[in-house]
């Protein structure tokens, strides 16, 4: 059994505070990394050390530099990095540099990152485990045009391009007809070179009447996997999550075992140790439901499976780290004592003008008046009057999560929350996403991944109280 004492971030923001409060709370020292553009960002104050990472690297480059961020950890003296979301976090060259140094990667290891964090490969996987997949194609480095075009035709339009490494919705895009492909594809290519450093792309069906759920995962280093049931991750804009609810509402007890034991399936074969999520397209007619990838890490809206099963899963991938099994520590429940306790939502404030197709806003918060009360929780960095928004990360201001025991109780408790929000000098989502939370088609789960794209109302909405 190993003992961590100290644990570096190596990321930023509110992810990165999120892990100094586990470790915190754990007993364990933290440190933290920053690039020139973070010097006044709040995760560097949250801890006991920071370092500036990356001199003379761009803002996103410096959070990408293994080497500069294994000097720090060596220089730091820790014992364990915690990846976050994002940046370094599926990265398999990362992992393996830890391991070369003795230091602890707070995530799934070298191999299973290389087979996981490729989503093609991923396929395979679940493939042969006998779980129904979309069928797809891989680009080629160096892909001729007609050749691929003649591929796509066997698959048929619509289409969608994914970028083989990453997540977060970055290098998606739709494609509709034959005239779209290359340009789509060509910009896709581009968006997973600057997000994740690496070019890989594929083309699968886009299915146009499902629901996106994934199934969260602990596995500890003993072989044993639990699951901590499901999210409902179909509010999207721009492929990329808004809001998300667990349990997933729609969803039958039948269904939901399914896909809770497809999960298990997936992560046994991979010898998946820590957090990760197994994610899945849900057809809403049919219930047939499809694998599409796993993300290897901690996600953005894990607060609402926490919220849900009571698990502190940033915790639970500190004592995995350290060599705990599963069912020996209250940080890591066996299968049979993880519960579903009522419904969860989580709302994601950001910077940006829903009005123009959500295009990011940055500047000076002026006025700062945020949510509180039972059953609410704030997750965030640069929520504070007088803090500045800058333009070089993504634009996440603040997580809100409901708490109820029913489904009806925490919308409207998100509803009030949303309305007690007060933000002013940067344009915000909020009226859209009060807009969405009183939308007929979310109180009856009636919406699918479209659901944002095609409802015009949605822009048309008028608050209660003046914004």
């Amino acid at each position: 059994m190993k003992r961590i004492n100290k644990i570096l971030a190596a990321n930023r923001s509110e992810i990165a505070i999120r892990v100094f409060r586990a470790s915190e709370e754990s007993g364990i020292r933290t440190a933290a990394i920053y690039s020139k553009e973070d010097r006044f960002a709040l995760h560097r104050f949250k801890t006991d050390e920071s370092y500036l990472v990356g001199v003379g690297k761009g803002p996103i480059q410096a959070y990408l530099d293994i080497d500069s961020i294994i000097d720090i950890a060596i220089k730091a003296n820790v014992d364990a990095i915690h990846p976050g979301y994002g940046f370094l976090s599926e990265s398999p060259e990362f992992a393996q540099a830890c391991q070369d140094n003795k230091i602890e990667f707070i995530g799934p290891n070298v191999d299973t990152l290389r087979k996981l964090g490729n989503k093609t490969e991923a396929k395979k996987i679940a493939e042969d485990a006998g779980i129904q997949i979309i069928k797809s194609i891989t680009v080629p480095k160096k892909f001729d045009i007609n050749s691929l075009q003649s591929a796509t035709e066997k698959i048929g339009y619509p289409l969608i391009i994914k970028a083989s490494w990453g997540g977060g919705g970055r290098g998606m895009r739709v494609v509709h007809n034959e005239s779209e492909l290359i340009n789509k594809v060509v910009d896709a290519i581009s968006e997973s070179k600057k997000a994740f450093g690496k070019e890989d792309v594929f083309i699968e069906k886009y299915l146009e009447d499902v629901a996106h759920i994934e199934v969260q995962i602990l596995g500890d280093k003993h072989g044993n996997i639990v699951h901590l049931f499901e999210r409902d991750c179909s509010i999207q804009r721009r492929h990329q999550k808004i809001i998300e609810r667990a349990p997933a509402s729609f969803l039958d007890t039948k269904t939901r075992e399914k896909l809770c034991n497809a999960a298990i399936i997936i992560a046994k074969k991979s010898n998946y140790v820590s957090a990760g999520t197994v994610e899945f397209l849900v057809d809403k007619k049919t219930k047939d439901y499809y694998f599409i990838e796993v993300n290897p890490r901690i996600q953005v809206e894990h607060t609402v499976t926490e919220e849900i099963t009571g698990i502190d899963i940033v915790k639970a991938q500190i004592k995995i780290a350290e060599g705990k099994k599963i069912g020996e520590d209250i940080s890591l429940p066996s299968q049979d004592n993880i519960k579903i306790d009522g419904h969860a939502i989580q709302c994601r404030i950001t910077t940006e003008d829903p009005a123009n197709d959500f295009m990011p806003d940055y500047g000076k918060i002026i006025t700062y008046r945020s949510a509180s009360g039972f059953g609410i929780r704030l997750d965030g960095a640069t929520a504070t009057a007088g803090s500045v928004v800058t333009p070089f990360y993504d634009s996440l201001l603040v997580k809100v999560t409901s708490w109820a025991s029913n489904v009806n109780d925490c919308r409207r408790r998100m509803d009030r929350a949303l309305r007690e929000f007060r933000i002013r000098g940067v344009k915000t989502n909020l009226v859209f996403l009060e807009s969405i939370i009183n939308h007929e088609k979310f109180i009856n789960s009636k919406y699918n991944t479209r659901f944002v794209d095609e409802d015009d109302t949605l822009f048309k909405f008028k608050p209660k109280k003046d914004r």
